[in-house]
């Protein structure tokens, strides 16, 4: 089971209804990532709430017209009467990251994505919402379910230690561009390839280092694990935020309370559980 404490600590949406959005564009954007923009439809809707804003994604794989068997609110009932349309006909289900937000887009409002992508769409190697992001169309429609925050941004942190692999390069960035100029601290990120490195926007006293791994067959998160894990403990008072796949933040945690962290400073979230093989 993955394991995360950002359910209990998050900052819900003021409202959450189902948004539909069409595509605007896409482009691969460096070796290992792929960016959809989203606009249109009900966009209107959607609040930007900023940080680590996250989403259900809802994908059709057949017909568009499926998107009328998304639950305007999932919840355990919503959720079993969405599972009972076969899985061949239902939209995918997956939970993703505001990359970026712009109010002002020629067209109106839009909404970016980032995409990891592992294997290929056109030999049939990468999941299901990959492969769509490398082939989807403008005009294209997906649906999404707001989630709001999970970030601790009140009170606002004073120095924080943000971490992750590739995964959660997209929260980081969009925590980075929201936090008060006066912060300070460090953020390590994980990433495939030294061509995934991404210029982002931050306060001038939040350190950004870029960790690439150096075995593609490794299992991302344990490089930028032991790289965290060699810093020296955080100051008093820092706010530690770790995501991605579940050995990194449950390992990570433990290791910053050990050092004396309080429990209640360390947001965690396994987003992922690498298989077996790895």
């Amino acid at each position: 089971m993955v394991r995360t404490n950002m359910t209990a600590v998050r900052s819900k949406p003021v409202t959450t209804t189902l948004v539909t959005l069409e595509v605007l564009r896409s482009e691969r954007i460096s070796p290992s990532f792929a960016r959809v923009s989203l606009g249109g439809r009900d966009i209107e809707h959607f609040v930007p709430m900023g940080y680590d804003q996250w989403f259900r994604l809802f994908i059709p794989i057949t017909d568009p017209e499926s998107l009328g068997w998304v639950p305007s609110k999932l919840d355990t009932l919503s959720y079993l009467k969405y599972l009972t349309h076969a899985k061949t006909e239902r939209p995918v289900l997956r939970n993703y990251t505001v990359r970026a937000y712009r109010p002002d887009g020629p067209l109106g409002p839009e909404l970016d994505i980032d995409f990891v992508l592992h294997g290929s769409a056109a030999d049939g190697t990468a999941g299901p919402a990959a492969s769509w992001a490398e082939t989807c169309s403008p005009g294209d429609v997906v649906a999404i379910l707001d989630e709001g925050i999970a970030f601790r941004a009140e009170p606002e942190p004073g120095r924080v230690l943000l971490v992750g692999d590739e995964t959660a390069l997209p929260a980081i960035a969009g925590i980075l561009a929201s936090l008060p100029g006066t912060t300070t601290g460090r953020a390590l990120i994980e990433i495939p390839a030294e061509g995934d490195q991404q210029v982002l926007e931050g306060p001038d006293g939040v350190e950004v280092t870029w960790v690439v791994r150096d075995d593609v067959h490794h299992t991302p998160g344990r490089a930028v694990l032991a790289a965290a894990q060699a810093l020296p403990s955080p100051a008093a008072g820092t706010y530690a935020w770790v995501a991605g796949e579940q050995t990194l933040p449950v390992a990570l945690r433990r290791h910053l309370v050990r050092g004396g962290a309080g429990k209640d400073d360390v947001t965690f979230s396994g987003y992922w559980k690498a298989s077996r093989r790895h």
